[in-house]
């Protein structure tokens, strides 16, 4: 659909059609991230959503049963980029673990486990989604 406001609305230059690109993400991104958070209120107690420290974020810390949930959330409108998952890359994990590490120090917890976890969402043409949880996956 942006393509062809582009083509066809000579209003609409590049810059433009980049802040359309990255609403249409950051819409895309809250949904996912509503979603999340609705699926993982059914399974433990959420504690904080999009923590920050250091300029770095994580979206989701739960807990349930002495162990804090640090999860990270990503969502894809297709597969036809590659999975959402793909998108958590070591250097995406070390920012998760430094945030996890400071949110134990900040709120002075010392829980009997962590883990971190990756919620993928992907979005189908129909508007339905499919969410994969994977589990203590670094």
């Amino acid at each position: 659909m942006i393509s062809f406001l582009t083509q066809k609305n000579p209003i609409i230059n590049k810059k433009n059609h980049r802040n359309l690109k990255s609403q249409r993400q950051s819409w895309l991104g809250m949904r996912g991230e509503a979603i999340a958070k609705a699926y993982v209120s059914k399974h433990c107690c959420i504690r904080h959503c999009n923590w920050v420290s250091s300029r770095k974020e994580i979206d989701i810390v739960a807990e349930k049963n002495g162990c804090i949930y640090f999860i990270e959330v990503k969502t894809r409108a297709s597969n036809r980029f590659g999975w959402p998952e793909a998108a958590v890359d070591h250097r995406k994990q070390d920012h998760i673990q430094a945030v996890a590490a400071d949110y134990l120090e900040y709120f002075q917890l010392y829980p009997s486990a962590i883990r971190f976890d990756i919620i993928a969402i992907t979005f189908q043409d129909d508007g339905s989604y499919e969410l994969m949880h994977f589990k203590d996956v670094f």
